[in-house]
């Protein structure tokens, strides 16, 4: 089990180089001596840091120190942004409400499904008749739509259709979601998702602006309302893009795309990834995504890991400098804990586990 190793090392790595305890979250980078590095709240970061404990709870099957600080993490983001959880960024509460609704079921605690049903109720107010409709991206910028707000936005009505709390009303928000952005920010020769419409009030769509996440995000809808709804439409639309994602870095690798923001996006993209591999894999054989998804993983290992530290960069084919930040630390965690879930898939397979 030697991904479930892997990751379990790059969890403590991230534990040991940026887990603060004064503030009950992570700090934005290393080195931070005394915290001084923190003089930005990365709301959605933590929102992904949330996502990533869930990850290592579930490979370890609870162990305590992912549950303590899962609930640790809860209270500090509270504080942080001035004790309740909505902000106003509709694309950051719905990673917030993901991780949250994904702890719920994973660790059953209340608490954790209240705040992602506190948020949905806000996420949903984002929808609005500007460019056709969509979820907006910022509460003060209504008519500029991306996918960044809509791709997680229908993960997340559509993962809370399937829970206790939800139902019908959030599978129809996740398909309406779906539909704009399907129709709106998907080439239609290719399946690539681009990333936004209306950014600077012109109706203009950025096709210049190719990410990793745009596609990883479209991924996950199709995934998610495929197991929602069992219409193969949402699987055949995920597989489309994932090829079109392919198509352009499969061979020359995935990009580095900075060291903000942009760190997250590669994690993103692997963690929709792998849940389309796992579909495809059980349904029809089809093993290139995961396939991908391994030579990925190994060059990361060998090539874009400090081994010293256990840390990783924006790069996945070289190894970080000094400076790390959270965005990255965390997405070399996702890409580690996806590969970790397919190996246990292969291992459950040859017990004759389903």
């Amino acid at each position: 089990m030697r991904w479930n190793e892997r990751a379990e090392e790059a969890q403590q790595a991230l534990e040991r180089a940026m887990w603060n305890p004064s503030i009950r979250m992570y700090d934005i980078e290393t080195p931070c001596p005394n915290g001084e590095c923190n003089t930005i709240f990365h709301y959605w970061w933590m929102a992904h840091a949330a996502d990533g404990l869930v990850d290592g709870w579930l490979r370890t099957n609870g162990a305590p120190l992912y549950g303590e600080r899962l609930s640790e993490l809860h209270e500090g983001i509270r504080e942080k942004n001035g004790g309740a959880y909505p902000n106003l960024l509709y694309d950051d509460m719905e990673w917030m409400a993901i991780a949250w609704l994904r702890a719920f079921e994973a660790t059953g605690e209340a608490k954790y499904g209240e705040t992602a049903r506190l948020l949905w109720e806000d996420i949903k107010t984002g929808w609005n008749d500007a460019m056709g409709g969509g979820i907006a991206w910022h509460k003060e910028q209504l008519g500029y739509k991306n996918a960044p707000a809509n791709g997680p936005a229908a993960i997340a009505a559509a993962r809370l259709s399937r829970s206790p709390l939800g139902g019908a009303e959030e599978l129809e928000w996740a398909e309406k979601i779906y539909r704009w952005m399907r129709s709106v920010l998907v080439d239609p020769d290719s399946g690539f998702v681009w990333d936004g419409i209306n950014r600077q009030g012109d109706g203009r769509i950025d096709k210049d602006w190719r990410f990793t996440y745009c596609q990883g995000v479209f991924i996950g809808a199709g995934v998610e309302l495929y197991r929602a709804t069992g219409n193969r439409d949402y699987l055949a639309d995920a597989s489309r893009t994932a090829s079109a994602a392919y198509a352009e870095w499969g061979e020359s690798g995935l990009p580095d795309e900075g060291d903000g923001d942009g760190g997250l996006f590669k994690g993103i993209f692997v963690r929709y990834l792998t849940e389309l591999a796992i579909l495809e894999e059980a349904e029809t054989g089809r093993s290139d995504r995961a396939d991908w998804l391994r030579r990925v993983a190994e060059e990361l290992w060998e090539r874009g890991r400090d081994s010293r530290r256990g840390l990783f960069g924006t790069s996945w084919s070289a190894a970080p400098g000094e400076r790390v930040t959270l965005s990255a630390q965390l997405s070399g965690v996702f890409l580690l804990e996806s590969l970790a879930k397919l190996e246990r898939r292969v291992v459950q397979a040859g017990e004759g586990i389903r």
